[in-house]
Parts: C-alpha cells; structure tokens; sequence
C-alpha cells in the first residue's frame, strides 16, 4: 500500500499531476475537490458544517483504502504551514495509512504566482473542479490565500523520509509526474 500526498499552492497543478501520476502508476487519485465540491452542493465548504462532511467523507475513504487490497492513493491538498491545525490534519489523514505499514510519500509542488494565476483558468482546472468556474472569484481566491497562508514549507521544514519538493512552473505536468515515479520507484 502506498499514500502520495502531493500538496503545495493554489493552482500550482496538484490535481493534473495528479492525473498523470495515476495514469503511469496503479495508484487512485483523489483530489482535494472531490469532496469539496461534492459538499459544497449542500454546504458552503467555509461553513462549520461543510467543513465537518468534507473531513468525515475524506477520513472514510482514507480509511477504507489503507484497509483495502488497493495498490495506493494519490491525495492533493493545500497544506497552511502556519496553521498548526493543518500539521495535525495531514497527520490525522495519513494515520490510518501508517497504521496498515503503508509506504507514505510527500511531494511538494511551488511555481511563482503569475504562473499559478494563468494555471487558475485552464480547461482541466475547471472541469475538474466547478467550485472554481466563477474564474472572478477563483482569481481572488488564488490572491488572497497567496497573503493569508504559507502554502510552501521553509527549507528543513518537512523530515519526511520520502520527501521531494519540485519547481513545475517551467515543466509539464507529464515530466513532473515522470519525477515523482523515478523519485520514489512506484
């Protein structure tokens, strides 16, 4: 069993590489919106309880696929390094993994804003993802959270074994996902 988390900024392309790691690997994908949008049908994802089912639907699948008999899951998210709650969520998340001897691989993805900001109104991206199709308010989203959250760690930060941490702004996600691969042998 293997979990990859990969995580970095807003629009950095977690979920496309993502898509591309899952095709060249056995692993599932399953990305941050998933079950925000799913949610976010009956509860805005800000609110108490959209966050509450959001957490729940994510901790069963989590669950549920560290006890199967499936090869692994890739998971992308936004984690605030500043936020000791995120800290303690990523380690919430990957319990029940750690608890069946799970290979765990942390991937940490960075590009400059203005990359991330034309990443923001990709076809994918919003296909993908309906919650980010108001491209107005998704823009601002991408902005705010660039002031109000550390979404990339400081060198050191992360004592992960399998840690790797790539600058995609300038490759695809096909060759970033290739890294990953070779990177950690999946």
């Amino acid at each position: 069993m293997k979990l990859v988390l990969i995580f970095g900024p807003m629009a950095v392309g977690k979920m496309t590489v993502g898509q591309e790691l899952a095709k060249i690997t056995d692993l599932r994908l399953f990305h941050n919106h998933m079950t925000i949008d799913l949610v976010s049908h009956f509860f805005s994802y800000g609110s108490l309880e959209g966050k509450r089912l959001v957490n729940l639907f994510r901790r069963e699948i989590f669950e549920a696929v560290a006890r199967s008999e499936l090869p692994g899951l890739i998971f992308t998210f936004v984690w605030a390094f500043e936020m000791d709650r995120d800290h303690a969520y990523v380690n919430e998340l990957i319990e029940p993994f750690r608890n069946q001897d799970a290979e765990i691989y942390f991937v940490e993805l960075e590009a400059p804003l203005e990359v991330r900001l034309a990443r923001n109104a990709t076809e994918n991206r919003l296909n993908q993802k309906p919650s980010k199709r108001n491209l107005e308010w998704s823009r601002q989203d991408v902005l705010s959270g660039e002031w109000m959250h550390r979404m990339n760690s400081f060198p050191g930060e992360i004592k992960e074994k399998n840690y790797i941490r790539i600058d995609n702004s300038s490759i695809t996600a096909e060759e970033t996902a290739k890294m990953i691969q070779r990177s950690f042998n999946l």
